[in-house]
């Protein structure tokens, strides 16, 4: 738990070092005014080695990266591309873009703030970003900085075959099915839920990932910066923590909470020895590339209540982006666009086009918009947003937050703690901004 907090803290003073920093932006920002967008003049000849960081580090250790590197030197003979994984990536990637080593192509930071992108972040040019699905996403005063790897939606992943053998005999629809299923998979011996408490990351999807969606406000967070106390027992936040708790207080989830077992589960799932996960679509591919049947692997929207319909949400997964102080961007960007446009990484990998004009490969998310959930497109995170919940030190990012309240002998209690740093920090931020 120590190690834990360590890393909370650090993110929190890399988030003030990052902020410290826009004293300096007229200065950079005459520097490049004469730049043009990296992408503009990419040549035929590139050479050199650049090196990638992902959070993708089981495809960095089953070759798949190095397959995709491959097809690239076929193109570029003269091009090496070499991956670095970090497996706590929100947190750890804030370290490396401070000492100004993130590689040259990375993954943005989802908690950096759209005013920092161009001190970190090379703009890409029209012919780069023109099929980009979410256009309010990774810009800043009318540049974009990314390129979404691709689309997601967030639903409960399940074992077909664990259902069959509780004895489930239809995908439940309801919050009252669903907990009746838990019931069942745990009578029959199986996990009913993974919710890798101790890998903390997944917890997000209890958190502002749910909550965001289950109004079909998608502008849910952004608008806690007008509230002192947006943590309350009887609203979104409240219903979506108390159902998570209520799974861990039937036993209805794994019992080693503290340990991280990301990798476990996800065996565990393809051999029906866990019933279901609470995650996005791109988690089939996860599990399918474990070993389980693509027949045994399903996908259905998270029945949050009791109600007839719900909604799930659209969003981008992570975006890509060329280092400011990556030494080749030509090549860089070069990558970047194959690698967004060109490997199979979207299919392979169960997640949706990121070019909305294309069809869903996969068989399960089709399954999924069979059940007639309201889709909800994600927005980005507002300045105002990140730079509030920086100024509270919560890591809504990272999944700490969520298990501490998850953990918490009193949630109303903890809720007050959170309300109580959330008007604090709205006070300084009222009081910074007064002429």
């Amino acid at each position: 738990m120590g190690m834990r907090l360590h890393w909370t803290t650090r993110t929190i003073l890399l988030l003030l070092f990052l902020l410290s920093i826009s004293g300096c932006e007229n200065n950079t920002k005459q520097t490049e005014s004469s730049v043009p967008p990296v992408g503009s003049e990419v040549k035929s000849d590139l050479s050199g080695t650049i090196v990638m960081m992902t959070n993708r580090v089981d495809l960095i250790e089953n070759g798949t990266f190095q397959g995709y590197a491959d097809q690239f030197k076929e193109k570029y003979p003269e091009a090496n591309v070499e991956f670095e994984g970090l497996s706590n990536y929100a947190t750890d990637i804030l370290v490396r873009l401070s000492t100004k080593d993130a590689g040259d192509v990375l993954l943005l930071p989802v908690n950096l703030p759209s005013k920092e992108l161009d001190y970190f972040f090379e703009p890409l040019d029209e012919e780069t970003s023109a099929s980009e699905r979410f256009t309010s996403f990774a810009t800043y005063d009318g540049k974009r900085y990314g390129l979404s790897t691709g689309t997601t939606t967030v639903g409960i992943v399940y074992n077909k075959r664990s259902f069959e053998k509780a004895g489930i005999t239809a995908v439940p629809q309801t919050l009252d099915q669903f907990y009746e299923a838990c019931a069942k998979l745990k009578e029959a011996g199986i996990i009913p839920l993974y919710m890798n408490y101790g890998a903390v990351w997944p917890l997000r999807e209890w958190g502002n990932s749910l909550v965001n969606y289950m109004t079909g406000n998608p502008e849910y967070l952004n608008n806690m910066v007008n509230e002192d106390s947006p943590w309350q027992l009887d609203n979104e936040w409240g219903k979506s923590i108390s159902i998570a708790r209520t799974l861990i207080a039937k036993g209805y989830v794994e019992n080693e909470l503290f340990s991280n077992n990301w990798e476990i589960s996800k065996t565990r799932l393809a051999k029906g020895q866990a019933g279901m996960y609470l995650l996005g679509n791109w988690a089939v591919g996860q599990v399918l590339d474990v070993g389980a049947s693509p027949d045994d692997i399903g996908f259905f929207p998270f029945p949050y209540d009791n109600s007839s319909t719900h909604y799930a949400p659209i969003n981008p997964d992570w975006f890509v982006g060329v280092s400011k102080y990556s030494k080749n961007k030509e090549l860089a960007v070069a990558w970047l666009n194959f690698f967004v446009k060109e490997t199979s990484y979207p299919d392979n990998w169960g997640f949706l086009p990121a070019d909305g004009s294309l069809n869903p490969f996969m068989p399960q998310y089709r399954e999924f918009l069979s059940y007639e959930p309201k889709l909800v497109y994600g927005t980005v995170q507002t300045d105002a947003f990140i730079d509030l919940a920086n100024r509270a030190k919560l890591s809504f990012w990272s999944g700490d937050y969520i298990q501490e309240l998850l953990a918490a002998p009193d949630l109303q209690k903890s809720f007050d703690e959170l309300n109580e740093k959330w008007t604090e920090a709205r006070a300084g931020t009222l009081a910074t901004s007064q002429p």
